[in-house]
């Protein structure tokens, strides 16, 4: 048949080029020229015997039939029948077929691989014309032939391979040829796409689309892409891999691969393979304030932040205090302007990716308060003791945040420090004001001191006179024991007149002291004190002595006469 001879020149040597090339993997082959199977007489075919035995050493056999041993590796074709051949070494070929019959159908003697394009030819005996020839594929018909006797294949894909025949009407009967079977081999296997179907963000995505390719053309070149949801996500290239360094929660989806072989003619396709990329799981949630410590003056602003070691986003924060579930609050930071006594508390933030929820350590926010409000105690203000008595006096504030340190002030100079003054057994030295200076320090500036005056104590120690007495008589302040005489005189010469100009009897006199008695004030003297207008500073005690006659108007004697008590 016209062109016919060009075509299986080259499936010949396309046949022999796979042959050279696998003959370490396969066993003997028998090669039919021209390559079309079955063969037909009327070609006048020859079969040549390939194999790796010992060249000379060819059995051929016929219908299953030795037919002959030691010929040569090659011969033509004159009797009908399946041939095979046989060399030391190399095993038994494949049969193959020569007919004799009126019709017979064609397919080129050749490795057949996806994408190739193969036809298959019907033929009348001595390549008589044929019409309206058609073809089937196990028992399925194919349709007409579209160009004189031939079925065009192509590309070839797997579902190619079957037995076929064809079919031509001659007169009123119908003709058959034997069936032909057409084997259609993988150019590559379906690609596996391989790699990790969960994972965290950040984390470094490595898929691996794997095909083995057909040991009948191990070197065929191909392409790789790879998609997700779709969409090309990488290639075409002939690496099999992709590489993600940090993937983000958008790389999630379906992913596949697909392999192309050259011009695209073989395409196949991986199955899905699911990815999930999950967030960076929560952890090393914490606060921390400004300032630091959470310790904040009255008044003063708070700043706290909440922050997170790992974990990745979108993240929401919430704010609270305490074992309230009261919401403070929803960024990162959570700022008070001015902050009041009933802000102090445990403060935690709660942070969550969406799929889970991690919680902060608590912070304890310490509201400071200056201090304010010194008092002394006992009280009242004026404080009366005598002499050797003991006397403790205490110093406290109604608000201030701790530590809070005092100072004692005895007529406005500093004598002691602590919340306590001990003064003992007291004297006349111990007379005077009292105050106490209260003072603390909000946070860590040393600028930032406050202090608290407690109002004034005056203290005032008296003393006891000798026994006899009746005691000691008080009199008030600045007043002299001769101005006390004086006073006690003119008012009995008063009396006595008043009784004399009226008749009557003057009163009697009041006694006069016995002999040895001496009648004393104790006089206090204040003066403003120099520090504050508001300070007292007792002057040293004044005793004034009168000395009084003794018995009969007599004056005492000198030695009667007593000194100035100190």
């Amino acid at each position: 048949m016209p062109g016919d001879t060009g075509m299986a020149g080259k499936v010949a040597l396309l046949l022999w080029a796979q042959i050279f090339s696998f003959s370490d993997t396969q066993t003997t082959q028998l090669l039919v020229e021209p390559p079309w199977i079955p063969a037909v007489l009327w070609d006048r075919v020859t079969l040549t015997c390939q194999g790796s035995g010992t060249a000379g050493a060819t059995t051929w056999y016929k219908d299953g039939q030795r037919w002959g041993q030691d010929r040569h590796d090659r011969f033509t074709v004159t009797v009908s029948g399946t041939y095979k051949c046989q060399r030391r070494g190399s095993g038994l070929s494949p049969p193959v077929a020569v007919l004799n019959d009126q019709l017979v159908l064609q397919v080129p003697a050749l490795t057949l691989l996806e994408g190739d394009t193969v036809t298959l030819r019907c033929r009348a005996m001595h390549d008589m014309s044929v019409s309206r020839v058609r073809f089937y594929q196990d028992g399925k018909d194919r349709g007409w032939a579209l160009r004189g006797a031939k079925l065009f294949l192509s590309p070839l894909e797997l579902h190619h391979s079957g037995h076929y025949h064809c079919e031509v009407s001659v007169g009123l009967w119908p003709s058959l040829s034997p069936p032909v079977t057409v084997r259609v081999h993988e150019l590559f296997t379906v690609p596996v796409l391989e790699g990790p179907p969960e994972l965290t963000e950040g984390s470094p995505l490595n898929l691996s689309c794997l095909s083995t390719p057909s040991p009948l053309w191990p070197q065929v070149p191909i392409q790789h892409l790879f998609y997700r949801d779709g969409q090309l996500v990488g290639g075409p290239q002939v690496f099999p891999q992709i590489l993600m360094p940090a993937v983000k929660l958008s790389h999630s989806g379906y992913y596949s691969c697909q392999v192309h072989s050259e011009g695209g003619i073989v395409q196949k396709s991986s199955a899905w393979l699911r990815v999930t990329v999950h967030r960076v799981p929560l952890s090393g949630v914490s606060v921390w304030a400004q300032p630091p410590g959470g310790q904040v003056a009255l008044g003063d602003r708070l700043v706290l932040n909440c922050t997170v070691a790992t974990g990745t986003g979108p993240l929401s924060f919430t704010w609270h205090r305490g074992g309230s579930e009261t919401l403070l609050g929803t960024s990162p930071h959570l700022e008070l302007h001015h902050v009041g006594d009933n802000d102090s508390g445990h403060y935690h933030c709660r942070v969550s990716d969406g799929d889970s929820v991690a919680e902060s350590v608590p912070i304890n926010v310490t509201i400071l308060v200056p201090v304010a409000n010194a008092a002394i105690t006992p009280g009242p203000l004026s404080h009366q003791v005598h002499a050797g008595d003991p006397v403790t006096l205490h110093c406290s504030v109604q608000v201030g945040s701790a530590p809070v340190t005092f100072t004692w002030l005895h007529n406005g100079r500093e004598v002691a420090q602590g919340p306590i003054l001990e003064l003992g057994d007291v004297d006349v030295g111990h007379s005077g004001t009292y105050q106490c200076v209260a003072t603390n320090q909000l946070g860590q500036d040393r600028h930032r001191v406050f202090r608290a005056l407690s109002p004034e104590l005056a203290l005032e120690v008296t003393l006891q006179g000798p026994k006899g007495t009746g005691g000691f008589t008080q009199v008030a302040a600045g007043v002299g024991g001769s101005l006390f005489l004086l006073v006690l005189l003119v008012a009995v010469i008063v009396t006595w007149h008043r009784w004399h100009r009226l008749g009557g009897a003057p009163p009697e006199p009041p006694a006069p002291p016995e002999e040895g008695e001496v009648l004393y004030t104790h006089v206090v003297n204040t003066k403003q004190a120099q520090r504050s207008p508001h300070v007292t500073v007792p002057q040293e005690p004044q005793v004034t002595y009168a000395e009084l006659p003794g018995p009969h108007g007599k004056p005492q004697e000198p030695s009667d006469i007593f000194e100035t008590v100190p």
